[in-house]
């Protein structure tokens, strides 16, 4: 049996960072990361979601496992507000 592997990636541009969006279907996980801050603190939100955290305690990423269930991946849309 083979297996296909499918990544999905999206960086949206802002004037301070890049936001990376990034599915990864073989472990149904999405990886949301807001900006480049280097991580100092990782948490376990829920069972299945991490958060890592820079030295203010701001968001720098999120990961999510089992995407498909939680977030509805195939419907993924954004939206940029102004």
């Amino acid at each position: 049996m083979v297996k296909q592997f499918t990544m999905l990636s999206l960086t949206v541009p802002s004037e301070s960072n890049n936001m990376k969006i990034q599915y990864f279907s073989d472990t149904d996980t999405l990886l949301m990361t807001f900006n480049e801050n280097s991580v100092v603190e990782t948490r376990d939100f829920d069972e299945n979601t991490i958060v890592d955290l820079d030295e203010k305690g701001n968001l720098v990423s999120m990961t999510i496992e089992h995407a498909k269930e939680r977030a509805d991946i195939p419907n993924f849309s954004y939206q940029i507000a102004a």
